[in-house]
């Protein structure tokens, strides 16, 4: 039985099954990357539900996990050499679940780089410009009379989309045929932006049909649709 009793975040959520991965989440874009990336593994662990409506993601427990207090962040039982890993950033998580199983990343260097290329794109593009964009168009900034910071994050995501949708071309997946962490990262902010933010007819989604495509075959997966809901 592993002890995880080191870790104050236990304090707040204790860990039925200590032996099993960890997950500190919320079914929001960044957080189900990493419970589709488990669902799809088949990794045994234990999703714990962190509010924001209660402000969970600012106490100290959580803050102990990952100082950026933001969501998701694990822990490992097994990381390596047989210890515990804590570890936050959805996108170092995926990578980090993918080089333990050997699974959803090519073990070709070329491909491998490839693959991290695009969980790269959707951290530092995809995800603050979509996110910047709901924030205007669905949330408190749709009030503001200036909507010139909206028309910004507008156009800044339909011209992300249109990168997208020209690399799509052709292509089963974001590397080629073979499904990865890449997909995992990048199309439940796809999913988001035109579903939960609305905003699809302001980005012109139905300009890119390689996008909308691999969206419908990405929500298709069982493994997908089990991860979408996860903490519960």
């Amino acid at each position: 039985m592993s002890d995880l009793s080191a870790f104050p975040i236990t304090a707040k959520w204790p860990a039925q099954h200590p032996d099993r991965l960890q997950l500190y989440s919320l079914p929001t874009p960044n957080g189900v990357k990493v419970s589709i990336a488990l669902e799809e593994l088949g990794l045994p662990y234990e999703p714990h539900l962190v509010s924001f409506q209660t402000n969970d993601q600012l106490t100290p427990e959580f803050i102990s996990l990952n100082p950026n207090n933001k969501i998701p962040a694990i822990i490992d039982p097994n990381g390596p050499g047989g210890q515990p890993l804590a570890l936050f950033e959805s996108g170092a998580i995926l990578i980090y679940l993918a080089e333990k199983t050997g699974q959803l990343m090519s073990q070709d260097p070329a491909q491998r780089y490839e693959t991290i290329q695009w969980v790269m794109f959707q951290m530092g593009g995809i995800g603050p410009m979509f996110g910047q964009l709901g924030f205007f168009h669905k949330f408190a900034g749709k009030d503001f009379e200036d909507k010139r910071p909206r028309d910004r994050y507008v156009a800044e995501s339909t011209r992300l989309l249109g990168v997208l949708d020209k690399h799509l071309a052709g292509r089963q997946w974001m590397v080629g045929d073979s499904y990865s962490i890449a997909d995992i990262a990048i199309f439940p902010w796809v999913r988001n932006l035109i579903g939960f933010y609305a905003a699809g007819d302001l980005v012109g989604f139905a300009d890119f049909p390689n996008v909308a495509r691999v969206l419908a075959a990405f929500v298709a997966r069982p493994a997908v649709e089990r991860g979408l809901a996860i903490p519960a």
